[in-house]
């Protein structure tokens, strides 16, 4: 991947505040739209008890994450990533939960009544690995500690 692919990825993962969430819904494939906060070690998801993707997400944690940039002329160069990772629920009560809701706050300032619903979660999708089409023909697959690199990155 050259300069111009990673600096165009980094800017697709500051960008884009919402992705598709894939996870396994009764033995059936389920995607959803989640908020998506970036963290130094994942990308943040913060849910409610009352979703279906929620018990999905605790039923089986490996889900996908896919984010999408703005349409061009045609669907296939449009630029997206999809990563495969681990759903992992932040306990509330440790320094990590503090730290992960701070920057997905600064994100979306507008979440914080839910971090008072006793029915809401954060979740960390830990990357194990990641696929970005920067356009028509033009795939990347990285491993996880090549995406890690450039998600810490993109979350400064």
């Amino acid at each position: 991947m050259d300069a111009d692919v990673r600096r165009r990825l980094i800017e697709l993962l500051r960008t884009q505040s919402s992705a598709a969430l894939a996870t396994l819904h009764k033995g059936e494939p389920a995607i959803s739209m989640v908020p998506v906060a970036l963290a130094a070690d994942g990308l943040l998801i913060h849910v409610s008890d009352l979703a279906t993707h929620t018990r999905d997400m605790r039923e089986h944690p490996r889900v996908s994450l896919l984010l999408m940039g703005e349409a061009g002329e045609l669907p296939q160069a449009r630029p997206r990533v999809s990563i495969a990772g681990e759903a992992v629920f932040i306990d509330k009560e440790t320094p990590a939960y503090d730290a992960a809701r701070a920057i997905y706050l600064a994100r979306f300032a507008q979440a914080a009544m839910t971090f008072g619903l006793a029915d809401f979660s954060l979740v960390r999708i830990a990357p194990q690995s990641a696929r970005y089409v920067a356009g028509f023909a033009q795939a990347h697959a990285l491993g996880g500690p090549d995406f890690m690199t450039l998600l810490r990155e993109a979350a400064t």
